[in-house]
């Protein structure tokens, strides 16, 4: 009985731990709901604040963003939306079939790739933003969206992720599908990648967030106003000679639904790729 009671009390203590914790975490969604549905007046006399004056809430705001005023931020939006789907789905393939390639197939210099993968990972981005950023001139590709997901679209990071997962899928499909004469291009598109759903899934994620927040690198890419990506078009409304809140905020709200969607879609697989590339090999 005495246990019981005890294991009962520390499970809710866990509870209130999480809960508390989730609020926490939730406080800066919240504060940024609010100043959405603030007037611009009350942002530059009070600042951010998760005070629930529902008396004060209007939705002049979106209003402006839903108006003309708003023509430069769905531009913002809708290059943030090309560039990270581009960068999810080539990240998803090239990445997939380098890492799958190293966990199953045996080939010289395999080693010394999967080494090169893992020191790529321990050095800074900012380190290899230099010869990158020559990369992306000799290529002619400043003002693009290649430019723009270049550096990321075949990830180390997403590599070895790809490569501990297929450590764990089973060789002998590999074998029974070349017996029946399938090529290897075949057995990976066709046998392999349904095995691996979750792993992309769980990469979807991840990618597709990297590049909806990416600021440094497109910051030096992107010239032209029209190119640029939602989290640079919204830095540009901060200026010394004022700020534009009425579209930052509500933007910076509405900036936030395309992760949540992402991630809606893909939750169902989303953990279960987390911890079987986590264990495998």
């Amino acid at each position: 009985m005495f246990s019981h009671r005890k294991q009962r009390l520390v499970t809710l203590g866990l509870m209130a731990v999480l809960i508390f914790f989730t609020f926490l975490a939730l406080f800066p969604v919240v504060s940024l709901l609010v100043a959405s549905l603030s007037p611009a007046t009350d942002l530059m006399r009070y600042g951010l604040s998760a005070d629930l004056f529902f008396s004060k809430f209007d939705f002049e705001n979106y209003q402006a963003i839903f108006g003309a005023e708003g023509d430069r931020y769905w531009r913002w939006y809708l290059n943030s939306v090309i560039a990270s789907s581009l960068l999810i789905g080539l990240s998803l393939l090239f990445s997939s079939m380098v890492g799958y390639a190293l966990a199953m197939y045996e080939f010289p210099g395999k080693r010394v790739i999967f080494i090169s993968v893992l020191l790529v990972l321990m050095i800074p981005f900012e380190i290899m933003m230099l010869p990158l950023f020559k990369l992306v001139i000799t290529l002619g590709l400043m003002d693009t969206y290649f430019g723009t997901i270049l550096p990321l679209i075949v990830a180390p990071v997403a590599v070895f992720f790809f490569r501990q997962y297929s450590l764990g899928l089973p060789r002998e499909v590999m074998e029974a599908a070349r017996v029946d004469g399938c090529s290897e291009y075949g057995i990976f598109f066709r046998i392999m990648v349904p095995l691996m759903l979750p792993s992309f899934a769980a990469m979807a994620i991840f990618q597709g967030l990297i590049s909806w927040n990416n600021f440094l690198w497109p910051l030096l890419v992107l010239r032209s106003n029209d190119m640029l990506t939602l989290p640079i078009g919204l830095a540009t409304l901060l200026t010394p000679y004022g700020t534009n809140y009425q579209i930052l905020f509500a933007g910076a709200m509405l900036s936030i639904v395309p992760i949540v969607i992402l991630f809606l879609l893909f939750q169902r697989f989303f953990v279960a790729g987390l911890t079987s590339g986590s264990v495998k090999g």
